[in-house]
């Protein structure tokens, strides 16, 4: 190649190389937002998250159990928000429960034996990331439960709350809520992340094609056991910081401790955080409106 055409070559290839440079910069700037975004809302966590850590104090001096019930559809946030409830917790005063399939023994006890053998000692706290209510919700929808099961634990799970509560557990049952197009969003990220391909399974794969069903259960199950002794709540989750953040604020909200910051805002943002009876109204409401549920 003669000096003027390797000059013409290379006066070609500028665009290109600048394009490319181009968007190498547009891509390192979304990473630090990304990053600063993540940092800022950490820094927004902390200080409830300090909370929480004056919380198992007091249920420590006071020899308090309590009971932290996760439920929702699959990548609704569960997981994610238990571990911003844990990060600096006292590692001694708390459990976190994720039981998986029952084995053959287990499946001929007394249904709720597997979950009691975790329930909480004097002065901690157990965390559930999914709880007995998968006989309401992943068991019905699979077919992993006769109707016989289903509905004898639909009968009977209102008087067994009633008791532990009656005993003197504090128990907290918090629905995380997210629509469907965010559920397939985030399906989708999980199936080209190497990092989070983990956690699709054969369940949630066909989660999107159920939604409905899922829907369906849902309704009933907190027609039937959101109770005055144990309420639900539930949890608008397609901004996960702010269902984490919210979250956490029941938690506080739940027991009457010390708090260690009082100027701190503790009330829970009301277009997040959603009573179980508001909820079912508002689930009527579309079923008039729409002749079905839609979330």
């Amino acid at each position: 190649m003669n000096p003027l055409e390797k000059q013409q070559t290379e006066q070609e290839s500028l665009p290109t190389q600048n394009q490319q440079l181009l968007e190498e910069n547009k891509r390192l700037k979304e990473k630090n937002k990304k990053v600063a975004i993540k940092y800022q809302q950490d820094e927004e966590l902390k200080p409830f998250q300090a909370e929480l850590i004056r919380l198992q104090r007091h249920l420590e001096d006071h020899q308090k159990k309590m009971i932290i019930i996760f439920e929702g559809r699959d990548a609704a946030g569960k997981g994610g928000t238990i571990r911003r409830v844990t990060r600096y917790m006292n590692e001694k005063h708390y459990r976190i429960v994720a039981l998986g399939k029952p084995t053959e023994q287990q499946r001929t006890q007394w249904y709720y034996q597997r979950y009691i053998s975790h329930f909480p000692h004097a002065g901690e706290i157990v965390l559930f990331d999914r709880s007995w209510y998968n006989r309401a919700m992943v068991e019905k929808v699979f077919g992993f439960c006769s109707q016989e099961e289903y509905q004898h634990f639909m009968r009977g799970v209102v008087g067994f709350e009633r008791d532990l509560v009656r005993q003197g557990v504090m128990l907290l049952k918090l629905y995380f809520s997210v629509t469907k197009e965010e559920q397939a969003r985030r399906f989708e990220r999980r199936k080209t992340d190497p990092l989070r391909q983990w956690k699709l399974s054969e369940v949630d794969l066909q989660a999107q094609d159920r939604w409905d069903d899922f829907t369906d259960v849902k309704y009933e199950m907190l027609k039937r056991t959101h109770t005055i002794d144990a309420p639900w709540t539930i949890i608008r989750s397609n901004d996960k910081h702010q269902a984490r953040l919210n979250a956490i604020k029941l938690i506080l909200n739940s027991v009457a401790y010390d708090k260690l910051d009082n100027t701190l805002d503790f009330t829970p943002d009301p277009k997040v955080v959603v009573s179980g009876a508001r909820e079912l109204e508002h689930m009527e409401a579309q079923r008039i409106q729409g002749g079905k549920f839609i979330g």
